[in-house]
């Protein structure tokens, strides 16, 4: 017996009318390719109620930044900007495989890199990127649950400042809160102690793109300002496990953190041009086709579709 065909998406109720729409151009590559491979797709809105029974339907279900619920399902997400995405089977960027693989630096084209790299900087920044410079601080873009020290972490990110201010002894630290994070009176009150007995620390209100401009580099557990702050040549020091770890540098380099200079131009153009789902390129069907056949996904057609031909159209709801 034939396994399913079905292919349910859990989505929010704002993708499932762009993919209706067909305006959402990941996600009606997505549609469509699954289609004319012989599956039959099915838009459902997420919920607790939903992921919880997902795993009782045949055939293959797909989360958006959502942890998958079983064997046969995926999640998808953008990888810091469109047009590239991920199709995996867990969430964790740090256990993507792109984590795993190494950067063939001397194999990327130079002047194809630096191209793309210059474009990219154009698009995401204009012209700031052009006028960067070191005014003598570091850049700590903070995240969410300041206090804990998770699985994945080197230590807390409340440790990771201590951390940092014992072995980068000159320059100021400026820290942001991340303005989609809730904080416990528990987490300020401790920054709020450790900016007191450290006043080259502060807590202040700016613009990532003014920080990554101006900075002479970047330390965070793992956030996308460090990937960001490539565009600008900036150094990016880490303290938790992430996908684009390849150019950064661990707790233990602050010695030599704000002279590193690794090949921005070349990574930049590795990490989205080889290892995610560009939909703006003419082979994204191929792509995503790809990515779905190694993530277990059934991509030959089935009998009766081989003799009627592959399915045609928009993707359906």
């Amino acid at each position: 017996m034939e396994p399913s065909r079905d292919f349910r998406l859990y989505l929010s109720h704002p993708l499932i009318r762009g993919t209706e729409a067909g305006t959402h151009g990941f996600l009606t590559r997505l549609c469509r390719v699954l289609e004319a491979h012989g599956h039959r797709v099915e838009l459902l809105r997420t919920g607790p109620e939903a992921r919880a029974h997902a795993h009782e339907h045949p055939g293959w279900a797909m989360f958006h930044m959502e942890h998958p619920t079983h064997q046969q399902a995926l999640v998808f997400r953008k990888v810091y900007h469109a047009p590239f995405w991920a199709i995996e089977r867990v969430a964790e960027r740090w256990r993507w495989p792109v984590a795993d693989a190494r950067f063939p630096r001397r194999k990327v084209d130079a002047r194809e890199a630096a191209r793309f790299y210059a474009r990219w900087q154009r698009k995401l920044f204009g012209k700031l990127p052009q006028q960067a410079s070191r005014e003598g601080f570091v850049y700590i873009p903070l995240q969410g649950r300041l206090l804990d020290h998770r699985s994945f972490q080197d230590r807390s990110p409340i440790e990771m400042l201590e951390w940092t201010l014992e072995r980068e002894k000159t320059r100021p630290l400026l820290a942001t809160l991340h303005p989609k994070e809730s904080y416990t009176p528990e987490e300020l009150t401790a920054l709020e102690d450790l900016c007191r007995r450290f006043p080259r620390l502060q807590l202040v209100e700016r613009p990532m793109e003014q920080m990554l401009q101006r900075c002479d580099y970047v330390v965070t557990q793992n956030s996308s300002a460090a990937f960001f702050g490539f565009f600008f040549g900036k150094p990016a020091v880490t303290f938790a496990q992430i996908d684009f770890h390849h150019i950064c540098l661990g707790p233990w380099a602050f010695d030599w953190a704000a002279e590193y200079a690794p090949a921005y131009d070349r990574y930049i153009w590795w990490f989205w041009q080889q290892n995610c789902i560009n939909t703006g390129a003419p082979d994204a069907e191929q792509q995503i086709a790809a990515r779905l056949a190694r993530c277990g996904v059934e991509m030959s057609l089935p009998e009766a579709a081989k003799q009627k031909g592959a399915p045609h159209g928009t993707p359906s709801a």
